[in-house]
């Protein structure tokens, strides 16, 4: 059997008479860039998460760029994010002219350890990035309880959590500005690269909407410095369609990361995430912890089944970033993670049987 790590064929034939008219109705008004099938998506994405607005914007890397630069985030200012989560939120600070902060990660969550965030803020930190990984919420009061405390704006990366929530509240409308991504792969996702951004400050909406569009709120004036990152109209045409499911594609990852736990518990090897109530968690990933990382990766590989890795290098690794002076041992959990965590298939539509076969296949292995 075959089970690959993310079936988007299946979901999208289930779609595709529905997809295929939006596209047509596209096509048939020549309206490409932005127009009414992109504020009408706006308005829906803000609606399901429970925000004032929302901007569609090019990708979720540049909605994080976007962010900071509505803030008027200053060369050389810090913002403080997880030293695990994907190098665009790094990036997203870095193009605005700011300087990331790395903190380490929470052992049972992966997700940015609260606890350390005190101590790495300094008189040049001006923000804080939690980041929602792998559909995971952080623990948004917590978050708001220290950026008060230390007058700091906060910027959620969301990009993996689309519909999660803290205490009933989505994940991306706590702090000033909520950051998504809508990369094909993830929860809402769409044809191509495409971003959404939500908040519910009129003057940063205001903002945000200018410098997605070269800097003008109205044709051929620029008063600021934007550039151009808008949404295309086919996609939030296919987006309006998958976010009246969206609530069903969570309720499905959910199940399958139910159905996991039941299959795989018990096995001697492997550390599986915690489940959290109150719709927590959208398992974006399923993400499981071993020291046989790679050895298991490439036995399922040969079973027929897909797994990835995220993240194998911390981003305060990378090259881009050898400029901040960090070296290995810098971030040790992190940095540990890196080499046991392993991503198994994960998608609202994976059957009993296909998730039966991955936990035989891990079984058997150990």
């Amino acid at each position: 059997m075959k089970v690959p790590f993310v079936d988007l064929p299946n979901q999208t034939q289930k779609m595709k008479t529905e997809i295929m008219q939006a596209v047509e109705s596209i096509v048939d008004s020549c309206q490409f860039v932005l127009g009414p099938a992109v504020s009408a998506f706006e308005s829906e994405f803000a609606e399901f998460v429970g925000a004032k607005y929302g901007v569609g914007v090019g990708s979720g890397t540049d909605a994080l760029h976007i962010a900071y630069r509505a803030i008027d985030l200053k060369p050389g200012e810090e913002v403080i994010v997880p030293a695990h989560t994907f190098v665009a939120t790094p990036i997203g600070v870095t193009m605005a002219g700011g300087v990331p902060v790395p903190v380490e990660v929470d052992e049972s969550t992966f997700l940015m350890d609260l606890n350390k965030v005190e101590s790495a803020i300094t008189s040049k930190t001006r923000a804080i990035c939690p980041v929602h990984l792998y559909g995971r919420s952080e623990n948004m009061e917590e978050v708001m309880s220290l950026a008060k405390k230390h007058n700091l704006i906060v910027i959620e990366d969301a990009s993996q959590s689309h519909g999660s929530h803290w205490n009933g509240k989505c994940t991306g409308t706590f702090g000033d500005i909520g950051c998504y991504s809508l990369f094909p792969g993830k929860n809402l996702g769409a044809f191509g690269d495409a971003g959404v951004m939500v908040t519910d400050n009129e003057e940063l909406k205001d903002k945000i909407m200018s410098i997605r569009n070269y800097g003008s709120p109205k044709k051929y004036h620029h008063p600021i410095l934007g550039f151009n990152s808008r949404m295309d109209s086919m996609q939030a045409a296919i987006l309006r369609i998958k976010l009246r499911n969206l609530k069903a594609f969570s309720e499905g990852r959910q199940a399958a990361a139910e159905r996991y736990h039941k299959l795989l518990e018990g096995i001697e090897g492997i550390q599986l995430p915690n489940i959290p109530g109150d719709n927590q968690h959208v398992f974006h990933l399923y993400v499981i912890r071993t020291e046989k990382r790679d050895e298991l990766q490439k036995h399922l590989q040969e079973c027929g089944v897909g797994a990835g890795i995220h993240y194998p290098t911390p981003w305060h690794l990378q090259g881009a970033y050898n400029n901040l002076g960090y070296s290995e041992g810098a971030y040790p959990l992190t940095e540990k993670l890196s080499h046991q965590i392993l991503s198994l298939p994960m998608f609202p539509e994976i059957t009993e049987e296909q998730q039966q076969h991955v936990a035989d296949s891990i079984k058997k292995f150990f």
